[in-house]
C-alpha cells in the first residue's frame, strides 16, 4: 500500500524502478504480515531474513517467484506479476493492483524438522519448468532439496544430504546440473545436481568466497564453450592478514592470475558473463601495519590490457563499432572485424530463422550481412558465407545467392540455386526456413532425405527429390537401398497417392537403373497389394490390382535372357494381378464380394458357392442363380447342373456337420437351388442329398419336395423311394433318441424292435412295423411281441384293435403263436400272487376274444375251424372260471375229465350246503356258504344259475348237471325236488338222454319203494301214478336201445299203479259220478261275440282257431258226454238231450258260415303279405269251393302290376290246387303265368321290365330282345336261356347281343355312368368268348363286327381289342384287313402315350362318321387312321420325339411305312422342335461358338437318326438340309463335318449309278469348301477374332494366317503389364491350317522376312533408312516375329534366327534380299527375347553378362550403317569411343541422324567434352529434334561439369519454349506428350501466352500422374490468379474450375478481387455462385 500512497498526490510523477524494487517494496509492505510468522525474530548479529530470491516462472511469463529464506523456514510468495503491477502503478490503476493482490499467494515451508540450527543461504534453478529450491544450513542435515509438488501447489521436500561430506552450507551457485557448494569450513565441492552426489571436491584451498565468469557474450553460450568458464577466488593465506583474489581455469583450478588484497574483502555478485571483475576491500590507514582498523573502503576493478585480447574481448562482447574503431587505431586485421560480425549477423540470422526477430529486424540484419560482405576481399569466405547463411526468406537467399554468383564464378553456387528452387518446390516460398535449407543445403544423402520424406508421408516432397536427383540416385542405388525406400514408405500412404508416381517413375527407373531390383520390388508389392484388402476396404480389390499391375513388366521388356526371367517373385505378382482381375470381375460382373485368401484358397467352384452363400433367403436363390451363378458357370465352361448338384452337397456337408442344428434355412436353401436346376437325373441325385441330410424330423420344406419327386417317374425311382425309405427309418429312430445305427443282421433289428416297443408310444407299433418291413423282416413277430406287451399291460381292447387291422393270414399266424404263448402262461402254477392271477384272467380274456375273430377267418377250413373252437371252448372256459369262480386251471388241468369232474362235484356239495343251512335256518340266514376249491380258493355259489355256469365251463350242459341234480335230490330222498328237475328236463330237453335220466329216476324211485327208503314227499301225491309217468315219459324219448327196457318198466308200472289205485279207492283215487248239465247253450253267445270281435280287429288267424277249438270242444263234449245213447238217457233228461241237439245243430251252421267268411278274408290277406305262405293259403283254400278259389286266384294275378314275386306265387298255388282238382288246362294257364313270372323277377333283377310281353304269345317275346342286349348287366346265358324259354332264333340273337355288347356301350356310357359302372372290357370278353362257340355260324357275326369296328372310337383300344379278339376267336377269314397287324398296332399304341394334340384329320374322321369327341384323344392315338395309312405321316410327324421314337419306329415297322421317312421326319422333327429353340436361346446368352453339353446331346439323337437312313443320298440330303438352316458357329461346322462323312459313304456306295455319283461328287466337292469356310469362321469366332476384314479372308487361309497374326492384340499382349487375357493366335492359326490343308511353315517363313527384312508392297520405306533402326526396340513387327516363334520349340527358333546374324543374304529362302546390319540387330532383338541367356551364350558365343551390351553395340553398328559407315561389332568393339565419336562428329554433324547418334554414344560412354557438347547441343537444337533432346537433356542433368557450357542454359530455355511456341489448342497427343515432358524437366508453371482454359484442364490431368510432384497445383494457382488479375471470370464460368477460382480470391484476402467477383456474378445473375464470405 505504500507503493499507492506515493500515487495519491496526483501531482508528484511516479519513479522508475526495476523489479526487485517493486518486490522489496511489496515485501516491506507485507512486512507486518511476515513478522507474525516469525515467533522469535533474531537479535544481535543474527539476521532475521537470511536471503532473498526473486526469479520468472518460466512457464508463466510475466509471474515471478519470490523466496524469503528466514532461519527455521521460508516463505514462498507465487502469482506476483511484477510487470502488471508496474504498469498498473504507472497507470495508478488502483482497482487492478487491488485485483493484483489479490492473486498473491503466500506459502511458508518448515525447515525445523531438517536444519537444527537454522538456514544459512539458498539458491533456486530450473529443471525444464519445474521449480527447485536448495536450501543449505548446519547440523545434521546441510542441504535439503526443495521442488514444487504439483498436486498440492507449494513446495514440498525432496531430498537431503547430512553432514557426513560437509559440516555446513555457506553459499551455493548453479550451473546447468552442477551445483557449486562452500561449506563452512572454507571448501569449495562439486556436487551433481540431480542425484545430489559430490563429484569433486578441494579441500586444501581455503576458500572465503568465489564467483563463475565466463568470456562468452551470451549466457546461452557457457554450456556450449566450458572452456571459457572461469571462477573467481578469494582465499585465505595461512597465518595472514593477507587475502589472495585468483582467478583459475575450470575444471582444472589452475590459477591463471593472482592478486594479493586486503584480508577484509569481498567479492561483488555479478553477473556471470560480466568481463570486469568488481572487489570491495577495506583498507587500513598504514598499509604496511598488520590487525589496524579498516579506515576506508574501495571498490576496486579488474579489465584485460593487451590490443589484441581487447579486440578478441570487444568482438566477443559483440562491440563491433568499437571493436572497428580499435582495429583501425591499433592497426589490427579489420576483416577480422567483419568476419566476426558477420558471423553474429550470421547467429542472429539462425534466430530470425526460428522466428526470434520481427521483419524489421531481419531485414536490418540482411542489409548487414550484404554490406559487410562487399567489404570483404577473400572470395572463398564470401561463397562459403553465402552457402551457409540460414538466411530469413526465400528471396533473400536466392538474391544472396545470385549476388555470390554474379560476383564469383562458382559451381557451388549454381548448384546451390539448383537446390534452392529444389527446397523451394519442395516447401514452398512461404515456408522457407533458414535452418532447414542449410541443412538441406549441406545434406548430401539425397536419398536419406527421400527416405525421410517417405516415412513422415509427404510423397509429394519425396517424389519431386527423386525426380530432382535421379542421376545421383541411380549411380548409388543398389537392392539394400531399393529395400530402404520400400520399407519407408508408410503402410497408411493411400495406394492412390502412391500408384502414380510407382507408374510414372519409380518403376520405370528401377527397370532401367537396376533391373535386378524388379524382384525385390514385386515382393514389396505383392504383400502391399494384400495389405490393402484390410488397409483400404472402400475401393479394394480395383486398388489392389493397380498397384499390383506396375510390379510386372510388359513381355516386350522383360527378356528371357535375363536371369531374372521367370523369378518366383514376379510369378507370385502375375498369380495375383490375375486373382485380382478376377476378383474384380466377380464384384463388377456379379455383385459378389470375396476376400483374396479365400479366393485364393478356393476354385472356380468355390467361388460359384461363396455366391451362393452369400444369398440372404432362400426366395433369392433364384433371381441370384439367374444372374449371377448361370452367367458364372458359362463363362467359366462349368457344368451348370453338376455345379448346382455340388453346391447342395458341400451346403449339406457344411451345415449337417454342426453338432447342434437350431434352424434349417440351409434346407430351404438347399431347396431353392435344387429348383433352379434342370437335368432330372442330378436333381434326383440332389434330393438324394437332401434326404440323407435333412434334419430328422424333416421340415415342411424338406417333406414336400421329397413327396413331389415321389410321384414322378423316372430311372432313378427306386433307388429315391429306397432312400426315402431309409430316411423314414432315420427319422422313426430318432423319434426314439437312436441317431446312429448300424444294423448289420435280423437279430440287432429284432433288438432295436424290442427296444421301441418297449417305449410304449403311440406309434411304437407303426414304427416296429415299418422298420421290419424295411429290412424284409416277418411283420408276425413284431406284432407277436407288441401283443405280448400289451397284455403285460392289461390292454386287451387295443390287442383285439391291433389284431383286426391285420390281414387275415398275418392275424391267423400271430394268435396261434399267440395261443401257445398263453397255454405257456396259463401252465405256470408256481405264482399264486394277486399280480400273477390278474395277468392269467388277462391273458385268458386276450385269447378267448383273438380266438373267436380266428374262428371268424377259419370258417372256411373245417380242420383249422374244429382246432380253434376246441381251443375257443377251453380259454373260454379258463377264463370264465378264473372271472366267476376264482378258478385257475392251467391247460393240461382243464383237459383232464377227472379233475373237471372233481371240481364240479365240490361246487354242487358247496351249493347244497348253502341251501341246505338256507332252509333249516329259514330267512333270517342271509350269510352264503362257500365251498373250497382245489386251489385252497373261496368262491361263493348261491344260486341254480352259478352251477349251470359252472357246468357250462367244465364242459358240463345244462341238461347233464340238471341230471346230476335230479339224481343227487333222489339219492338223498328229496323226490319233490327231483321231481321238478326232471320235468323241466322233459320239458326243456327233450332228447334221448333225458329219457335215459328219466328212466334211472324212475327205476330208483321203484328200488327207494322196495328198499321202504325215506323220502320226502308232498301231500296227497300218488307217486305210483308219478312213476308210471317218468316211466312213459321216459318211453317217448329215450333212445332205441333203451326203448325195450322203458316199456318194460312202463308195464310194470302201470300195473303198480293199478295196484295202487285199487289199494287205495276209498281214498277217492276213482271217478266221481255227478249229475249231467248243458254247459254248450252258455258257451254261443259268449262264443259269438268273440268271433265277431276278432273279426272287427282283422284277428282273423285267432278267430278261426278260437272257431275251430271251441267247435271241436263242444263237439268232444258232447260225444263224451253222449257216447251211448242209452246209456244217456239213462243219466240224462232226454228233453236236455234235445237241447244238446238243437245246440250242436246251431253251432255247426254257426260255425261253417263264419269259417267262409273267415277262411275267403283271411286268404285276401295272406295274398296281400310281402312274402305270401303258400301252404297256410292252400290249406286256406280247401275250406273254400272250387270256382270261388280259381275266382279269387285270377283276380290276384290280374290285378297285381309287375309284382312278379306274388304272381308267381299265386300262380303255383293255383298250380297246386288243379293238381289236387284235376283242372289240366287250368293248370296250363297257371304254368305259363309262373314262367313269365319267373322271367320277369329274373330280368327285374337286371333292372329290366318284362311287362310289356308278360302273358303275350311267345313269338312276341322277341320284341324284348333289343332292351336284353343293351342291358350291361345281361349274360350269354340268361340270353340263351330267354331264347331257349320263348322258341326264339338263337344266332340271331346271340350276333345282335354281340354286336350291341360291343359297339352300343361305349355310347351308352355317359347315360348310365353315374347310374352304374359299365362293364369292363375284359368281362365283355369274355361273355362274347363263352357265347361264340354256341353259334351254328360265325361269318355273319365277323362281318358285322369287322364293318361296325370303325364305327367304335378310334382312341377306344380296349373296345377295338376285344372286338379283334372275337374276330380271332371267330375263326373266320377277314379281307379287310390284317388281325395280327391291328393287333400289333394295337398293343404299341396301348403302350404309348401321346404327345400333340388332336389333328385337323382326326377331327374331320370323327365329323364323318358321327362320333363324339373323346377325352382320350390328348393321351391316344387314333387306331383306325393308322390302319388307313394315307394318313399315317399327319398322325406320326407331331409325335416324333427323341422318347416317342422307339415306340413310333416299331409301329412304322409293323404298318411296313418307309423308314427312312421315319427318320428322316425324326431328325427333322428333332431340329426344328429341340436344336433350334436352343441355339436360339445360346445365342440371346451370348453363347453357342463353342461345345454346349445339350447341344451335343440333341445333335447326337439327329446323327442316329440320320445314320439310320438306308438311303446315302437321302441322308446326306437330310443332313445338309439341316445344317444350312443353322447359325455361323460350332454346331454347324461339326454338321458340315457329319455331312462330309455322310457324302464320303454315299460315294463310297459299290451299286451306285453314275449319274448319282456325279451328282454326289459335285456335291461333296461344294461341302468340303462351305466345311473350311463354316470351321474357319467357326475358329474366329469362338476365339473373338470374327472381325469383318478377318471374315472376307474366310476363303483365303494363308492371307488370314498374315492378318492373324499382325492382329492388334499380338502388340498389346507384349506392350501389356495387367496381365490381361488376350486371343490365343497361336492355336487359332493352327487350327486355320488344319482346316484348309496350309503348309504353316511356309507361311512363317514368308512372315518372318516380311517382318524382320521389312519386305513387301505395304512397307514403303527405304530399309537404308535410318529411322529403320532409330525406334527399333519398339517395332511392333519384331513382336510378332517374338509371338510367333514362341509356339515353336525354343531350339527351333535359334536355329532360324541365328543363321540370319552371319549370313549375306535372307537364309530362309533362296530369293530373299541381301542382309544389313539392320536385320542382324533386329533378328538379335527376337533371338534375346526367345531364348534364355544360356542358349545364348552357347549359340552366338556372347557371354551371358554382356548380352544387353552386344545388342547396344548392334543397335550402334546398324546406325553407323544406316550413316554408310562401314563397321562390324568386332571392329565397333575394338575401336576407341571417344575418337569414334569425334570422328563421326567432324565427318557427319551436317547430318539429324549423325548428331543423335553422337549424342547417344556420348552418353552410353560417358564422353563429356565441354566444346563438343556445346556444339552438339546446339545441332540438336538446330534441327528441331525437341524429344530427343528433352531425353539427353535429362541425362546430363547428372552432370554438373556441362552445366557451365555456354549452350547448356539457352538450350534449356529453347526445349522449354519450343513446345509452347508451337502449341495450338486442342493440343495434339503428340504436343501434350512434349508439353508433359516439358513439364517434368522443368518443373515450372505454363507460361500464360497459352489458352487458359485448356492448360487448366491439362494441369488437372497431370496433377495426377505422379511425376510432377504436386507441381501442377501450383501451376494451377497462377493461372487462376492470372485469370482474377486480369478479370477474365466468364472463361471459367460454369466449369468445375470456378470453385478452384472462388477459393482462390476468398483465401487471397484481396478485398478488390473478390469485389470484382461478385460484381460479375451479379451482372450475369450467379448469385448463388457469389461467396458468401
Amino acid at each position: 500500500m505504500r507503493v499507492l500512497q506515493m500515487y495519491r498526490n496526483k501531482e508528484e510523477k511516479p519513479m522508475q524502478w526495476s523489479m526487485k524494487t517493486y518486490a522489496d517494496l511489496i515485501i516491506e509492505e507485507d512486512k507486518a504480515s511476515f513478522e507474525p510468522l516469525v515467533e522469535k525474530p533474531s537479535s544481535g548479529d543474527m539476521k532475521t531474513y537470511r536471503y532473498l530470491i526473486i526469479e520468472e516462472d518460466k512457464a508463466s511469463l510475466g509471474m515471478y517467484h519470490v523466496f524469503l529464506l528466514i532461519k527455521d523456514g521460508f516463505f514462498h510468495i507465487t502469482n506476483l506479476a511484477l510487470a502488471k503491477i508496474e504498469t498498473a502503478i504507472e497507470k495508478m490503476d488502483v482497482g487492478a493492483l487491488k485485483e493484483l493482490q489479490t492473486l498473491i499467494k503466500i506459502d511458508f515451508c518448515s525447515t525445523r524438522d531438517y536444519h537444527d540450527e537454522g538456514c544459512s543461504t539458498a539458491v533456486m534453478f530450473n529443471l525444464g519448468h519445474e521449480i527447485h529450491l536448495m536450501i543449505g544450513g548446519d547440523k545434521e542435515n546441510v542441504l535439503t532439496h526443495w521442488m514444487m509438488d504439483p498436486h498440492q501447489a507449494k513446495m514440498c521436500l525432496a531430498h537431503s544430504v547430512n553432514n557426513s561430506l560437509i559440516p555446513g552450507v555457506r553459499k551455493m551457485v548453479v550451473v546447468e546440473n552442477l551445483l557449486y557448494v562452500l561449506d563452512t569450513e572454507d571448501a569449495l565441492s562439486l556436487w551433481d545436481l540431480h542425484f545430489l552426489v559430490m563429484i569433486h571436491c578441494w579441500p586444501d584451498l581455503a576458500i572465503h568466497d568465489f564467483e563463475l565468469t565466463t568470456e562468452c557474450g551470451s549466457a546461452s553460450l557457457v554450456a556450449q564453450d566450458k572452456g571459457s568458464m572461469k571462477m573467481i577466488t578469494l582465499t585465505k593465506q595461512d597465518n595472514s592478514q593477507i587475502n589472495s583474489l585468483q582467478i583459475r581455469f575450470l575444471p582444472s583450478m589452475t590459477v591463471c592470475y593472482s592478486l594479493d588484497v586486503s584480508s577484509v574483502s569481498c567479492l561483488v555478485q555479478t553477473k556471470i558473463n560480466m568481463d570486469t571483475i568488481y572487489l570491495v576491500e577495506g583498507i587500513c590507514e598504514n598499509p604496511e601495519s598488520r590487525g589496524e582498523p579498516i579506515s576506508s573502503v574501495v571498490v576496486r576493478c579488474f579489465t584485460e590490457a593487451l590490443p589484441e585480447n581487447r579486440l578478441s574481448r570487444l568482438l566477443h562482447k559483440h562491440m563491433f563499432e568499437e571493436a572497428e574503431k580499435f582495429a583501425i587505431t591499433f592497426e589490427l586485421d579489420l576483416e577480422l572485424v567483419y568476419k566476426v560480425k558477420l558471423d553474429f549477423v550470421l547467429e542472429q540470422l539462425a534466430s530470425a530463422s526460428v522466428g526470434g526477430y520481427g521483419q524489421d529486424v531481419w531485414s536490418e540484419l540482411v542489409e548487414e550481412a550484404k554490406t559487410n560482405l562487399m567489404k570483404i576481399t577473400d572470395e572463398q569466405y564470401v561463397v562459403e558465407y553465402c552457402l551457409k547463411a540460414p538466411w530469413p526468406t526465400f528471396e533473400t537467399a536466392e538474391k544472396m545467392l545470385n549476388h555470390a554468383a554474379t560476383q564469383y564464378s562458382s559451381l557451388q553456387i549454381q548448384e546451390a540455386l539448383a537446390r534452392l528452387a529444389t527446397f523451394c518446390s519442395l516447401h514452398g516460398p512461404e515456408n522457407f526456413n533458414g535452418i532447414a535449407w542449410i541443412e538441406f543445403l549441406n545434406s548430401s544423402d539425397n536419398l536419406g532425405d527421400i527416405l525421410t520424406h517417405l516415412r513422415e508421408g509427404d510423397m509429394k516432397g519425396a517424389q519431386l527429390l527423386w525426380l530432382r536427383y535421379e542421376g545421383q540416385i541411380a549411380a548409388d542405388l543398389d537392392e539394400s537401398k531399393l529395400e530402404a525406400v520400400l520399407s519407408a514408405i508408410p503402410e497408411d500412404l493411400p495406394s492412390q497417392d502412391l500408384c502414380p508416381w510407382f507408374r510414372t517413375v519409380f518403376v520405370p527407373f528401377l527397370r532401367r537403373v537396376l533391373p535386378t531390383g524388379q524382384k525385390i520390388l514385386a515382393r514389396w508389392l505383392e504383400q502391399r497389394a494384400r495389405n490393402l484388402e484390410l488397409t483400404e476396404k472402400a475401393a479394394w480389390p480395383q486398388n489392389g490390382l493397380d498397384l499390383a499391375v506396375l510390379g510386372l513388366p510388359s513381355l516386350w521388356t522383360w527378356m528371357k535372357s535375363d536371369d531374372n526371367y521367370g523369378a518366383e517373385e514376379v510369378e507370385n505378382l502375375k498369380s495375383l494381378v490375375s486373382n485380382l482381375r478376377q476378383l474384380l470381375d466377380l464384384h463388377r460382373k456379379y455383385n459378389c464380394r470375396l476376400s483374396l485368401s479365400v479366393f485364393e484358397k478356393g476354385s472356380v467352384r468355390s467361388v460359384a458357392f461363396f455366391m451362393l452363400d452369400k444369398v440372404p433367403a432362400p426366395e433369392l436363390i433364384a433371381a441370384t442363380v439367374e444372374s449371377s451363378i448361370l452367367p458364372y458357370a458359362e463363362e467359366h465352361e462349368i457344368p451348370f447342373d453338376e455345379l448346382l448338384l455340388q453346391y447342395i452337397k458341400d451346403l449339406l456337408e457344411r451345415c449337417s456337420s454342426q453338432t447342434t442344428t437350431l434352424f434349417t434355412e440351409w434346407e430351404a436353401k438347399a431347396v431353392a437351388v435344387l429348383d433352379c436346376m434342370t437335368d432330372t437325373d442330378l436333381m434326383v441325385d440332389a434330393v438324394l442329398e437332401i434326404m440323407q441330410k435333412a434334419v430328422v424330423p424333416w421340415s415342411n420344406v424338406v417333406e414336400k419336395l421329397v413327396q413331389q419327386y415321389l410321384e414322378m417317374d423316372g430311372p432313378k425311382q427306386e433307388l429315391l423311394k429306397e432312400s426315402y425309405r431309409l430316411m423314414e427309418i432315420r427319422k422313426l429312430l430318432r423319434g426314439y433318441g437312436i441317431r446312429n445305427f448300424n444294423l448289420s443282421n435280423s437279430t440287432q433289428i429284432m433288438t432295436l424292435i424290442r427296444y421301441i416297443l418297449k417305449q410304449d408310444l403311440p406309434m411304437s407299433l407303426e414304427d416296429s412295423l415299418t422298420l421290419a418291413e424295411a429290412y424284409k423282416l416277418p411283420t408276425s413277430q413284431i406284432n407277436y411281441l407288441y401283443l405280448i406287451q400289451l397284455i403285460g399291460q392289461g390292454k386287451s381292447e387295443e390287442c383285439m384293435t391291433v389284431l383286426k387291422n391285420l390281414s387275415s393270414a398275418e392275424a391267423e399266424c400271430v394268435i396261434e403263436r399267440l395261443t401257445s404263448w398263453a397255454r405257456l402262461q396259463l401252465q405256470d402254477k408256481d405264482h399264486i400272487s394277486d399280480e400273477h392271477k390278474k395277468h392269467q384272467m388277462v391273458i385268458a380274456q386276450v385269447i378267448v376274444e383273438a380266438l373267436k375273430y380266428l374262428h371268424i377267418i377259419q370258417k372256411h377250413d373245417a380242420f383249422k375251424s374244429m382246432a380253434c373252437e376246441n381251443n375257443l371252448i377251453m380259454f373260454k372256459a379258463i377264463a370264465h372260471l378264473q372271472e366267476d369262480f376264482d378258478v385257475f386251471f392251467t391247460p393240461s388241468n382243464y383237459e383232464d375229465p377227472n379233475i373237471r369232474k372233481q371240481i364240479q362235484e365240490h361246487h354242487i356239495t358247496a351249493y347244497e350246503n348253502t341251501h341246505g343251512r338256507r332252509s333249516s335256518k329259514g330267512k333270517a340266514t342271509t350269510t352264503p356258504v362257500v365251498a373250497n376249491d382245489p386251489d385252497g380258493k373261496t368262491k361263493t355259489i348261491s344260486t341254480e344259475a352259478g352251477l349251470r355256469r359252472l357246468g357250462r365251463q367244465l364242459q358240463r350242459t345244462e341238461q347233464e348237471l340238471w341230471s346230476d341234480l335230479a339224481l343227487r335230490a333222489l339219492g338223498v330222498g328229496k323226490v319233490d325236488k327231483a321231481l321238478k328237475i326232471l320235468s323241466e328236463l322233459y320239458e326243456h330237453h327233450y332228447n334221448t338222454s333225458t329219457g335215459k335220466v328219466l328212466f334211472t329216476a324212475a327205476k330208483t324211485l321203484c328200488q327207494m319203494l322196495e328198499a321202504d327208503v325215506p323220502m320226502v314227499l308232498p301231500d296227497d301225491m300218488d307217486l305210483p301214478a308219478v312213476i308210471h309217468d317218468l316211466a312213459r315219459q321216459a318211453i317217448t324219448v329215450c333212445h332205441s336201445d333203451l326203448l325195450l327196457d322203458c316199456l318194460e318198466l312202463c308195464k310194470c308200472t302201470r300195473i303198480a299203479m293199478d295196484v295202487y289205485h285199487q289199494c287205495q279207492l276209498s281214498d277217492n283215487y276213482g271217478f266221481i259220478a255227478k249229475v249231467g248239465s248243458n254247459y254248450l247253450q252258455p258257451l254261443l253267445g259268449p262264443l259269438s261275440n268273440m268271433l265277431q270281435m276278432l273279426q272287427e280287429c282283422s284277428q282273423l288267424e285267432l278267430a278261426l282257431r278260437v272257431l275251430v277249438n271251441s267247435y271241436g270242444s263242444c263237439l268232444q263234449h258232447v260225444t263224451s258226454n253222449v257216447m251211448d245213447i242209452k246209456l244217456s238217457v239213462q243219466l240224462y233228461d232226454p228233453q236236455e238231450l234235445k237241447k244238446y241237439s238243437i245246440c250242436l245243430n246251431d253251432l255247426r251252421k254257426t260255425t261253417t258260415l263264419s269259417l267262409n267268411a273267415v277262411a275267403v278274408a283271411l286268404l285276401n290277406k295272406v295274398f296281400n303279405w310281402r312274402v305270401v305262405d303258400c301252404d297256410l293259403a292252400i290249406g286256406l283254400c280247401t275250406l273254400l269251393s272250387k270256382a270261388e278259389v280259381f275266382k279269387i286266384l285270377w283276380k290276384v294275378i290280374d290285378n297285381t302290376w309287375q309284382n312278379y314275386d306274388k304272381i308267381l306265387a299265386v300262380a303255383r298255388i293255383g298250380a297246386n290246387l288243379c293238381c289236387l282238382y284235376n283242372e289240366a288246362n287250368e293248370q296250363e294257364k297257371f304254368f305259363s303265368v309262373i314262367t313269365d313270372a319267373e322271367w320277369g323277377i329274373k330280368l327285374g333283377k337286371l333292372e329290366i321290365s318284362i311287362q310289356p310281353v308278360f302273358r303275350q304269345r311267345p313269338e312276341m317275346k322277341s320284341s324284348l330282345i333289343p332292351d336284353l342286349v343293351k342291358n350291361r348287366k345281361i349274360t350269354p346265358d340268361i340270353i340263351l336261356q330267354y331264347c331257349s324259354t320263348f322258341g326264339l332264333d338263337r344266332d340271331g340273337v346271340i350276333n345282335q347281343y354281340i354286336t350291341t355288347l360291343l359297339l352300343l356301350q361305349e355310347d351308352e356310357e355317359g347315360i348310365h355312368q353315374e347310374e352304374m359302372q359299365p362293364l369292363c372290357h375284359e368281362d365283355a370278353l369274355e361273355r362274347v368268348l363263352q357265347i361264340i362257340p354256341m353259334l351254328h355260324s360265325t361269318s355273319e357275326l365277323t362281318d358285322s363286327l369287322c364293318a361296325a369296328m370303325f364305327k367304335l372310337s378310334p382312341y377306344n383300344y380296349e373296345r377295338i381289342e376285344v372286338v379283334l379278339k372275337i374276330i380271332q376267336a371267330a375263326d373266320e377269314n377277314v379281307t379287310s384287313f390284317s388281325i395280327s397287324q391291328a393287333m400289333g398296332l394295337l398293343q404299341h399304341l396301348k403302350s404309348y402315350k401321346r404327345v400333340s394334340p388332336a389333328s385337323d384329320v382326326e377331327n374331320t374322321y370323327l365329323l364323318e362318321n358321327n362320333l363324339l369327341p373323346n377325352p382320350l384323344s390328348n393321351s391316344r392315338l387314333p387306331f383306325h387312321l393308322l390302319m388307313q395309312t394315307k394318313h399315317y405321316w399327319k398322325i406320326i410327324s407331331p409325335e416324333l420325339s427323341e422318347e416317342t421314337f422307339p415306340t413310333l419306329l416299331l409301329i412304322s415297322k409293323l404298318m411296313k411305312v418307309s423308314l427312312d421317312k421315319l427318320y428322316m421326319s425324326a431328325a427333322n422333327h428333332v431340329f426344328e422342335k429341340k436344336m433350334k429353340p436352343l441355339l436360339l436361346e445360346q445365342r440371346k446368352k451370348g453363347q453357342g461358338h463353342g461345345y454346349n453339353k445339350e447341344t451335343f446331346k440333341v445333335a447326337k439323337t439327329m446323327m442316329k437318326y440320320i445314320h439310320c437312313i438306308q438311303s446315302p443320298e437321302w441322308a446326306a440330303a437330310t443332313a445338309h438340309k439341316i445344317t444350312q438352316e443353322l447359325p455361323p458357329g460350332y454346331e454347324k461346322t461339326q454338321s458340315l463335318r457329319f455331312c462330309l462323312a455322310l457324302g464320303d459313304a454315299w460315294l463310297k456306295d459299290p451299286n451306285l449309278e453314275e449319274a448319282a455319283r456325279a451328282r454326289g461328287e459335285t456335291f461333296l466337292s461344294k461341302l468340303k469348301l462351305q466345311f473350311q469356310r463354316s470351321a474357319t469362321e467357326n475358329t474366329l469366332i469362338t476365339s473373338q477374332l470374327n472381325s469383318p476384314e478377318h471374315l472376307k479372308l474366310t476363303g483365303l487361309p494363308a492371307r488370314l494366317i498374315v492378318a492373324l497374326y499382325e492382329h492388334s492384340s499380338v502388340e498389346q499382349h507384349y506392350r501389356d503389364t495387367g496381365g490381361q487375357t488376350y486371343p490365343d493366335i497361336h492355336a487359332v492359326v493352327k487350327e486355320v491350317a488344319t482346316i484348309n490343308n496350309v503348309d504353316l511353315l511356309k507361311i512363317r517363313n514368308m512372315m518372318l522376312e516380311k517382318w524382320i527384312c521389312k519386305t513387301g508392297p505395304a512397307v514403303a520405306k527405304d530399309i537404308g533408312n535410318y529411322e529403320c533402326v532409330s525406334r527399333i526396340e519398339e517395332d511392333p513387327d519384331l513382336m510378332r516375329v517374338v509371338y510367333m516363334l514362341q509356339s515353336c520349340p525354343m531350339d527351333d527358333a535359334v536355329r532360324l534366327l541365328n543363321p540370319i546374324l552371319s549370313a549375306e543374304t535372307w537364309p530362309l529362302s533362296s530369293s530373299g534380299p541381301r542382309l544389313t546390319f539392320c536385320h542382324r540387330t533386329r533378328a538379335l532383338l527376337c533371338l534375346v527375347r526367345l531364348a534364355d541367356a544360356a542358349t545364348l551364350e552357347t549359340q552366338l558365343q556372347i557371354p551371358r553378362t554382356k548380352i544387353q551390351y552386344y545388342l547396344k553395340c548392334y543397335v550402334f553398328v546398324s546406325q553407323l550403317e544406316a550413316l554408310n559407315i562401314p563397321y562390324t561389332v568386332q571392329s565397333f568393339l575394338s575401336s576407341p569411343k571417344e575418337g569414334l565419336v569425334k570422328g563421326l562428329w567432324k565427318n557427319h554433324s551436317h547430318e539429324p541422324q549423325a548428331v543423335r547418334l553422337v549424342a547417344d554414344l556420348c552418353l552410353e560412354y560417358q564422353v563429356y567434352d565441354p566444346q563438343l557438347w556445346n556444339s552438339l547441343l546446339q545441332k540438336l537444337l538446330g534441327f528441331n529434334l525437341i524429344s530427343h533432346l528433352q531425353r539427353v537433356l535429362e541425362a546430363i542433368v547428372a552432370v554438373p561439369a556441362l552445366w557451365e557450357i555456354s549452350s547448356f542454359s539457352r538450350t534449356w530455355r529453347s526445349m522449354i519454349l519450343a513446345p509452347f511456341v508451337s502449341a495450338s489448342v486442342p493440343l495434339s497427343p503428340d504436343q501434350q506428350a512434349t508439353l508433359y515432358r516439358t513439364f517434368v524437366l522443368l518443373l515450372k508453371p505454363l507460361c500464360l501466352s497459352v489458352t487458359v482454359l485448356p492448360s487448366l484442364k491439362q494441369v488437372e490431368k497431370l496433377m495426377n500422374t505422379g511425376e510432377l510432384s504436386g507441381v501442377p497445383s501450383q501451376i494451377r494457382e497462377t493461372l487462376l490468379a492470372f485469370i482474377s488479375e486480369n478479370r477474365k471470370h466468364q472463361k471459367l464460368l460454369k466449369n468445375k474450375h470456378f470453385k478452384h477460382l472462388e477459393q482462390l480470391i476468398v483465401s487471397s484476402g484481396q478485398p478488390n478481387q473478390v469485389k470484382d467477383l461478385i460484381d460479375y456474378l451479379m451482372r450475369t445473375d450467379n448469385h448463388t455462385e457469389a461467396p458468401l464470405n
